[in-house]
């Protein structure tokens, strides 16, 4: 059996009014998931979305055999837990850090206890079903200790880790007071897998610096095991999105949008409201291409939509504010009677509404400062089935390194996003489809699904060769 352990299930628990209510959870990694899962024997541990303060003893009870009815496996947070652990040390601390923030960071002694604390309760979750042959694959900075305490737990367990974010260069991981604890917890993994070769790297070299374990491409040894490095970049489930064109409500939706354009240029901008995603660079620079570009002003529609994410985290609640504000100068500005420079779309929009936008948009702005993977990317590719559309992206995203036929820029020069934001404008249609094909085929042949297979073969083979 495969156990799937990740900070959130797929399966979230809210509570309106009296009643508690069971729905999907919103995020790529269940999301990507769901699809693999359901063709293997399997079983997922994490935390159901709701704290222990607002759910009876009874409650806990029917939610345990609700959600193992669809293979989930609750770990219960306190409040307290839930501040500490996932505000605090993973979104106050790993995250920042990780996306080379190091002024957003902080090191807090009680984010730490609480961290470790849930990790330990998650490895005690997973012994309490995990059997002989079972397979265990963690995901993502959450639990970046867990693989170490399972394997304290049940020594043969095979485990594969999987990390969604950047892994930092050694000098910046080094910043980390507990820095030879968390590389302790990571290889407790049979397997440790990265999107990108580069963040494998970076690990191996942090692994050689601070525990001076002996490393060599894509192994470490470490007393008398060896440990399995590699690079896995996440796919998406490119089926579902090149076929959403056919789909009604798609179609209705695309007509909507093009209809209240007025037929002028689109260009598209899809993200989490995170400080990591270069949302005020993007803007700055749309603001600048329409500062030098004036023949492009009231032909170009620019749609920004930005999700909530971590309202509760400071430093969220202070970039929304400069978003909104940005966003109004820009519009008064050059805004007139009949044309918004910017359309600002705050909140989440279902599948197929954002399958029309990315179907509808001309252009595709992806200008993050770092970023593990970046599946918007893909995703709008893989809804373009005429193969046009231009994809502007950040040459610090993990996906810059297969989508070499987009028009590559360093998000901090708005310059030459202002620049990228033209060229995309005027390309035309034959070269658009050049550019795109083979990006195209790559993502259409390297899905979520082969993605979990590779993985899970090379965490057997690692296996194997350990035990020989």
């Amino acid at each position: 059996m495969l156990i799937t352990i990740s900070n959130r299930l797929p399966v979230s628990v809210v509570r309106r009014e009296q009643s508690l209510h069971f729905e999907s959870s919103v995020g790529g990694l269940a999301t990507g998931l769901a699809q693999y899962v359901k063709s293997e024997p399997s079983a997922w541990v994490g935390w159901p979305g709701i704290p222990l303060s607002r759910i009876s003893d009874g409650e806990r009870a029917g939610i345990r055999e609700r959600l193992k009815q669809e293979s989930c496996h609750p770990v219960f947070l306190t409040g307290y837990e839930v501040e500490n652990f996932y505000y605090g040390f993973a979104n106050r601390t790993i995250w920042p850090l990780f996306h080379y923030f190091p002024l957003h960071t902080t090191y807090n002694k009680t984010f730490w206890a609480v961290y470790e604390k849930v990790n330990a309760k998650f490895a005690d979750a997973v012994a309490e079903i995990l059997r002989p042959g079972d397979t265990v694959w963690v995901h993502d900075y959450h639990l970046l200790l867990l693989p170490e305490m399972i394997r304290r737990r049940r020594p043969e367990a095979s485990i594969g880790f999987f990390l969604h974010i950047p892994f930092p260069s050694y000098e910046l991981f080094r910043l980390l007071p507990w820095r030879e604890e968390i590389l302790r917890g990571l290889l407790g993994a049979d397997l440790v897998g990265f999107h990108t070769e580069s963040y494998g790297r970076h690990f191996l070299e942090s692994v050689s610096a601070i525990l001076g374990h002996e490393t060599r491409p894509g192994k470490i040894r470490t007393g008398n095991r060896t440990v399995a490095v590699g690079a896995f970049p996440m796919g998406i489930d490119s089926k579902r999105f090149s076929s959403a064109g056919s789909l009604p409500r798609v179609r209705r939706e695309v007509e909507k949008i093009e209809k209240r354009s007025l037929d002028r240029k689109i260009i598209l901008s899809v993200d989490r409201l995170d400080y990591t995603k270069g949302i005020p660079q993007r803007i700055e620079a749309y603001d600048l291409f329409l500062e030098r570009n004036p023949e492009w002003r009231e032909k170009v529609t620019f749609i920004l939509i930005a999700v909530p994410s971590r309202t509760a985290v400071p430093a969220y609640a202070q970039l929304k504010k400069s978003v909104d504000e940005s966003i109004g100068r820009i519009s008064g500005r050059f805004g007139t009677i009949g044309w918004v420079p910017i359309w600002y779309l705050y909140r989440a929009l279902p599948f197929e509404t954002l399958a029309a936008h990315y179907r509808a948009a001309d252009v595709c702005l992806v200008t993050p400062l770092r970023d593990g993977m970046n599946l918007v990317a893909k995703e709008y590719l893989a809804c373009r089935d005429e193969g046009d559309g231009v994809l502007v992206l950040s040459e610090m995203a993990g996906s810059a390194e297969e989508l070499s036929g987009s028009i590559l820029v360093n998000p901090n020069n708005t310059d030459e996003i202002a620049e990228a934001i033209k060229e995309a404008l005027c390309l035309s249609p034959e070269e658009q489809v050049r550019r795109n094909g083979p990006m195209r085929r790559r993502i259409a042949g390297h899905t979520v699904v082969r993605w979990a297979g590779d993985f899970l073969r090379e965490l057997s083979r690692s296996r194997k060769e350990t035990k020989a």
